[in-house]
């Protein structure tokens, strides 16, 4: 059997940058990291989910947090998907970035979020096209056990994303996001579970802890779920570090036992990038 140990780390965020980088290195050290091959971490763990701080918290690609991820991946010998950071470019665009190191310390992968947060749900309003710009590409990345791709928070509402990430290979989809008290409740463990569904793939799902004394409360309840549509675990909104060991057999033995992909109907329709 093929396993793979996931250290998922639903982590309370600050608006002190330097405090949640420690924050992260104290807990890589706990005992579900040590025995992890992979660890996840929220969207925008380094800085609050706010779209005026965006821009104050970017860094160019290879920055202090960046710098400080590869560290720790390199440290503890463990793959890192850095959950999501602000980014800037060259030409002052700023991006929601998503980092992925392997067990050198070196970057494996790359996710500028493509679909950005701007909705008006229920009281609920957000907008990161007032700070930020969209990313164009698919991510999917090569490891020891498998490719995985990532994606970012409300990227993982659009399916065609997913199944553009299982086209190329994915067998794991890894999501950091910060879905709301409106959007979380309703559709968190929903989305979850369907992707997983419809792709016959394991989906992760990484958020920030709650905090009800931030602007913007996270619901939390990181998950794991497998190719059957099984939630396999699930957190509550407070502070946690949860081992999940996921078997990657139970992968193929689903796509073979109810061979989705191979029934596709590539004659009459088909999933493609355009650049």
């Amino acid at each position: 059997m093929k396993k793979v140990k996931i250290a998922n780390i639903q982590m309370n965020v600050s608006e002190d940058k330097e405090a949640n980088l420690l924050h992260l290195e104290e807990l890589m050290k706990s005992r579900e990291v040590e025995e992890a091959d992979l660890a996840v971490v929220p969207e925008m763990f380094n800085c609050p989910y706010v779209t005026t701080s965006f821009p104050v918290y970017a860094e160019k690609e290879g920055g202090i947090s960046w710098e400080r991820c590869a560290s720790l991946a390199a440290r503890h010998r463990i793959y890192l998907s850095a959950g999501s950071m602000p980014e800037v470019d060259e030409e002052g665009h700023v991006y929601n970035t998503a980092y992925v190191f392997d067990r050198t310390g070196q970057q494996i992968a790359k996710h500028r979020k493509m679909h950005l947060f701007d909705i008006d749900v229920e009281g609920q309003y957000f907008k990161e096209s007032d700070t930020l710009s969209p990313g164009n590409q698919v991510t999917v990345f090569e490891t020891e056990f498998c490719k995985m791709g990532i994606c970012i928070c409300y990227d993982f509402r659009f399916p065609e994303l997913s199944r553009l990430m299982v086209e190329q290979g994915a067998k794991i989809i890894l999501v950091p996001g910060a879905f709301n008290m409106t959007t979380g409740p309703a559709h968190w463990e929903l989305l979850f579970r369907q992707r997983a569904v419809d792709n016959q793939v394991y989906a992760v799902g990484t958020a920030p802890a709650r905090d009800e004394r931030a602007s913007y409360h996270s619901w939390g309840h990181s998950i794991v779920t497998d190719p059957w549509g099984n939630v396999v675990t699930q957190m509550d909104e407070k502070e946690h570090v949860v081992l999940t060991e996921i078997d990657l057999d139970k992968v193929e033995k689903i796509r073979e036992q109810l061979p989705l992909l191979k029934q596709l109907r590539r004659d009459v329709y088909e999933w493609k990038t355009l650049s």
